[in-house]
């Protein structure tokens, strides 16, 4: 009876000293639990703030490569001439590579010029967006990241911009080249790796990426008046409204939904690359704790049952074989279930894939996370050899040497090998193991360590790939280097054209053999001297001059240049251009020239032989207009005069002979008059006789009267000096007036016509207005027919410019540029 009051004593005391440390322990599991699993949670919130992020600038450096490719500065320089199919070639295959909703290319006025979805309903080709920030801050010379609503496709989108530059100039953007990712295909990223919510809002608070599509568009806090009108004129967000989503922080740091009274825990960070974005990442706080406390709960009835269900037996047990034998057994299972339980929590929760096989090679024991890396249930994998679950070549390792080897060793050692999941994916293994051995030292089982290396075989093949690939394209560019080497010292070798490098400070770098033979030197000779080193001072100069050229236009120049080379003279067709360096500032010239000397001799004979043509006409003209007006006007008056003696004889005798003679008179009369016209029109007495002035007077006048079209001439300042002008100037302005006011008579339409001749600077300036209809000067054959090559013809032949300016409805104006001197040869 006392031994049964002294275990039951006994008894209340563990029940209730198992009672009291049962709380103690839960309450101190439940608040370490909590701790981990808001450590996790945590961990979680920078695993998806750095997806989000990379998700976010994955773009930029493929904007930037797409901006420098040349097609698409060429285009927008030049849109007429530039390929706009293959512009959409690069901006479809960016599409599509990257994964993107949108590529689209916008010219310097924010106009979309080109696009990948340039054959949709919603097309962004031919929309404005000048207003976009990531246009202007792009049209500036600055790439840009930008997170809005689209105006054209109403979804959601990551904007990266960058600015395009030309080959002409690569200061100035000549557009922008913009790429749309797609918001959705972010969020769908993060809801598929985590069930929490996760929130972006922008410098306002505006939700603007939520995996609780509820909350998109709202606001963290309200907005005033004054921020959702910026808001709206932005357009950055759509139209609105923007209304408050009920989030609010507690003072324990925690969010509240005030609309259905739930609680979140909540981290937040900015957010990379976007200034006062903020990144949210909310966890439940209810379901937070119920994940925690429910599985311990239901582990600690567990452990509660069975330790009665043990305290039970151990006092039924005390009772029958006394107290100092109860005590003493279960002091000893105590410790062997404290060991038990520490060995199957370290076998369990070890990251390494842990199994055990026996001498059949059958699986008899696997832990937790060898299953959940392999995909199986511990049913499925239990009692069935370990070589099932590898790959055919590993199979035929381990049942041939491994497994032989290990049950007559008991170890081995950093042995790699497959294993095949459920899914069917390969796993690259690096195992370890020793043998459990029996009483008489036989190995009866094995434990097995392996860790997963299939990562870092990955990252060997893909390494040991990139080193190939690497080879063979440095193999390959050497080649190239080679080939292109090879034929650009052949172009600079046999090219009859001069060429030559020079740097920023004059002195040359590179000549090829054409510039050697000219100036009659080595390259060593010429390489890291200056112009003054090698030329005569004056060419020296010139050459200087021109090079400043470029550097003031900061582009490439068409110049004729004259030099006088070991007494020979040479003229020569120069492209000078800038050589640019990795600061955009030019560090150097280039040039190409191009000996003309032959044509321009042969230009020179042409202009002679066409100068004796013209001047043969001019003869011919003269001497036909003196025959028309002394023999044919001499005959023709004699005519008259015999027709009007004829008249007066017949006049009283036969009217009706005498009315046909009469009228026969003034018929000859008539024709005088005609051929008078005729031999004033091949050439005027009165521009021999009177000079240019006044043969411009009467041409106007007979104009005027000819036309009933209003005429002025207005001379200016040139009576003095047309009386040193050759002959042949006088006649050309003469006949290019001429042509000029038949042009006016057959095509303008014009109510007034003026022609003035000035002399500026030591230049005649003969000019023609018209107000009548005008006509498209590009139009090459209407060029044509107008006798405007003849007119031009004449100019170039005593060394003057031509220039014609036309508009459809305000008239033509012909203008003549002739110097004075230097027009007695030829």
């Amino acid at each position: 009876m006392r031994l049964r009051i002294i275990i039951l004593i006994l008894s209340i005391q563990t029940l209730l000293v198992t009672a009291i440390g049962g709380y103690l322990y839960y309450s101190t599991a439940k608040e370490a639990l909590l701790k981990e699993a808001e450590a996790q949670a945590e961990i979680k919130f920078e695993m998806n703030k750095r997806n989000l992020a990379a998700y976010l600038s994955a773009n930029i450096k493929p904007a930037k490569t797409l901006a420098g490719m040349n097609n698409l500065g060429v285009y927008l320089h030049s849109p007429k001439t530039g390929d706009l199919e293959s512009v959409n070639q690069l901006l479809d295959h960016f599409k599509e590579t990257l994964q993107l909703e949108a590529c689209y290319l916008i010219n310097s006025t924010g106009i979309a010029v080109a696009s990948s979805n340039r054959s949709d309903p919603d097309s962004f080709v031919g929309t404005s967006f000048s207003f976009r920030p990531y246009f202007q801050e792009s049209i500036k010379g600055r790439a840009f990241n930008y997170l809005a609503f689209g105006i054209t496709s109403q979804k959601r989108g990551a904007y990266y911009s960058h600015p395009v530059y030309s080959l002409q100039d690569q200061v100035n953007p000549v557009g922008v080249v913009v790429l749309k990712l797609s918001i959705e295909q972010i969020e769908q990223e993060i809801s598929s790796s985590d069930h929490n919510n996760v929130l972006v809002t922008d410098p306002n608070g505006i939700i603007f990426i939520s995996t609780n599509y509820s909350w998109l568009f709202n606001t963290i806090n309200p907005l005033s008046d004054g921020q959702n009108d910026a808001l709206a004129a932005s357009k950055q967000f759509g139209e609105g409204p923007w209304l408050w989503s009920g989030l609010k922080i507690n003072e324990d740091h925690t969010l509240m939904n005030t609309g259905n009274q739930t609680e979140y825990l909540y981290f937040r960070d900015t957010l990379q690359n976007y200034p006062g974005w903020n990144f949210y990442y909310l966890v439940n706080t209810n379901q937070f704790k119920q994940q925690v406390t429910d599985p311990f709960v239901e582990i600690a009835g567990q452990v509660v049952l069975v330790f009665l269900s043990v305290i039970g037996i151990a006092v039924t047990i005390l009772y029958r074989l006394a107290i100092s034998e109860l005590k003493k057994r279960r002091s000893v299972e105590f410790a062997l279930n404290e060991s038990e339980g520490k060995y199957r929590f370290i076998y369990h929760n070890t990251p390494g894939l842990l199994h055990s096989i026996n001498r059949e090679w059958e699986l008899v024991n696997v832990s937790d996370h060898w299953l959940e890396i392999l995909g199986y249930e511990r049913t499925e994998v239990l009692g069935k050899p370990l070589t099932d679950f590898l790959t055919p070549e590993s199979k035929q390792l381990a049942e041939s040497v491994i497994f032989p080897t290990f049950f007559k060793e008991g170890h081995y050692k950093d042995i790699p090998y497959q294993m095949v999941k459920k899914n069917g994916e390969v796993l690259d293994i690096l195992s370890s193991a020793f043998g459990e051995r029996d009483s008489e030292g036989n190995i009866v089982r094995s434990f097995s360590v392996s860790i997963n290396i299939s990562r870092q075989k990955s990252t060997e093949r893909a390494l040991k790939k990139a080193k190939e690939e690497l080879s063979e394209y440095s193999k390959n560019l050497e080649r190239t280097v080679k080939k292109r080497t090879s034929e650009i010292s052949n172009l600079l070798t046999y090219t009859p054209a001069v060429v030559y490098l020079k740097k920023d400070n004059g002195c040359y770098t590179l000549v090829n053999s054409r510039f050697e033979e000219l100036v009659g030197l080595d390259s060593s000779q010429i390489i890291g001297k200056t112009d003054a080193e090698i030329f005569s001072a004056e060419i020296a100069r010139q050459m200087e001059a021109n090079d400043q050229l470029v550097y003031e236009a900061k582009k490439s120049q068409q110049m004729e240049e004259q030099f006088q080379l070991e007494g020979v003279s040479h003229t020569f067709l120069t492209v000078r251009f800038p050589i640019y360096g990795e600061s955009a500032t030019i560090n150097g010239i280039g040039g190409i020239s191009t000996d003309i000397s032959a044509l321009k001799q042969a230009e020179d004979k042409l202009r002679r032989f066409s100068r004796q043509i013209i001047y043969s006409q001019e003869s011919e003209r003269s001497a036909i207009a003196r025959e028309l007006h002394d023999e044919l006007g001499q005959i023709l008056t004699a005519f008259s005069l015999e027709a009007s003696w004829l008249a007066n004889r017949l006049q009283d005798t036969d009217d009706k002979a005498h009315e046909r003679v009469t009228f026969l008179a003034a018929q000859i009369d008539q024709t005088i008059a005609e051929v008078r016209n005729l031999s004033i029109r091949l050439r005027p007495g009165v521009l021999d006789d009177l000079g240019l002035i006044d043969a411009l007077e009467w041409l106007a006048n007979d104009f005027e009267k000819r036309t009933q079209t209003s005429c002025v001439f207005k001379p200016s300042n040139v009576s003095k000096v047309l009386d040193s002008v050759d002959n042949s100037i006088s006649t050309a302005i003469y006949r290019i007036t001429q042509e000029a006011l038949t042009n006016i008579t057959r095509h303008a339409e014009a109510g007034s016509v003026q022609i003035n001749l000035a002399n500026a600077y030591n230049h005649l300036v003969l000019t023609i207005v018209d107000d009548g209809k005008g006509f498209e000067t590009s139009d090459e054959g209407k060029f044509e027919g107008l006798g405007l090559v003849g007119m031009q013809e004449r100019v170039n032949l005593i060394g003057g410019e031509f220039t014609i300016q036309s508009t459809i409805g305000e008239g033509t104006t012909v203008k003549c540029l002739i110097p004075i001197f230097n027009n007695s040869q030829g």
